[in-house]
């Protein structure tokens, strides 16, 4: 079954299987550009019709925040810029359709305090059964690298068994989000932790030949409905559950799993200034650490000094709202 339907079917599945050949991900490329041959295909448009303003009528058309809007042009600015090497069209329909103002985004932030109680909390969670202790272990785990390191959640769920090195306790972390690789030192305590987890695999396997580090009873990795499942039930226990608020143009997010990579960045960042020593100087090493392209994408975490302090931005962000 043929998954794009209008004229452009063909060069967008060229177009994704080109970009699988260069090594990137086609989730964000079938989403955006199914999206794109849906509104196609309802308009019923030949190659030789796009203009700007098709394209200014499509963006009016969505739906969604402007962040999304972007995201999703850039990938079709980039389509056609493909269509043009393929000697399809000739000039660009989007190349002077300038993006939308995008809100801030204030990420939820755990203060470490939280941050241990959460932790503390999906580890009584976890099921003395034969059934399920197996993948509450790895669970655990897997918020444990995401609290300690800073690690993405795939990053986590696709680690492999190979990748943790016991003797050097460090982790390797295979091309993720930029397609980059980083060997990270890990902490003690979660070098332990690893250690009984992958003791506690030779009591369910004979012969332990799976390949992910986090696994479950039946060998199969787990999943992120498990983990968004154990996330949620770990912050309703604590009383943590906030609702994802927009108040003028700041998004202050609700409380993720991700929440924990960001917690980590703005909680290492602190500790650093109560050292008395420059977060700013901090950044590039940071940024390493966390896997970003570039370390300007770590410089939004010095927008947010600590838990208390986005929580403050948000009281005064709502209260200026009501005066308004």
């Amino acid at each position: 079954m043929k998954r794009f339907k209008s004229c452009l079917a063909e060069h967008i599945e060229n177009f994704i299987e080109y970009r699988l050949q260069l090594g990137y991900s086609d989730k964000m490329l079938i989403v955006s550009l199914g999206l794109l041959d849906r509104y196609v295909a309802e308009k019923k448009v030949t190659l030789t019709s796009f203009d700007p303003l098709f394209f200014i009528r499509l963006r009016s058309d969505l739906n969604c925040e402007n962040r999304s809007i972007n995201t999703f042009f850039r990938t079709f600015k980039m389509f056609f810029n493909y269509l043009i090497r393929q000697d399809l069209i000739r000039e660009n329909p989007l190349q002077e359709i300038a993006e939308l103002p995008e809100n801030q985004i204030i990420p939820f932030i755990f203060s470490p305090e939280e941050t241990e109680l959460l932790l503390e909390v999906v580890i009584k969670l976890m099921r003395k059964t034969e059934r399920y202790y197996l993948a509450d272990f790895s669970g655990y785990i897997s918020f444990l690298l995401m609290a300690r390191c800073g690690l993405r959640i795939s990053e986590t769920l696709n680690l492999l068994k190979n990748n943790y090195r016991p003797e050097e306790r460090t982790i390797y972390i295979e091309k993720t989000k930029f397609k980059k690789d980083r060997l990270l030192p890990v902490p003690k305590a979660i070098s332990c932790a690893i250690d009984n987890l992958l003791k506690v695999r030779q009591c369910f396997f004979t012969a332990d030949n799976h390949p992910l580090l986090l696994i479950k009873e039946n060998g199969k990795g787990l999943s992120r409905s498990y983990m968004r499942w154990k996330f949620k039930k770990a912050i309703s226990i604590l009383n943590l559950e906030q609702p994802r608020r927009i108040i003028g143009a700041t998004n202050f997010s609700n409380p993720t799993r991700h929440s924990l990579r960001h917690s980590f960045a703005v909680n290492t960042l602190k500790r650093i200034k109560q050292q008395g020593k420059s977060p700013q100087n901090a950044l590039p090493v940071l940024a390493a650490y966390m896997g970003h392209s570039e370390y300007k994408y770590t410089t939004k975490y010095l927008r947010v000094v600590d838990a208390e302090h986005r929580r403050q931005m948000l009281d005064f962000s709502m209260l200026r709202s009501e005066d308004v």
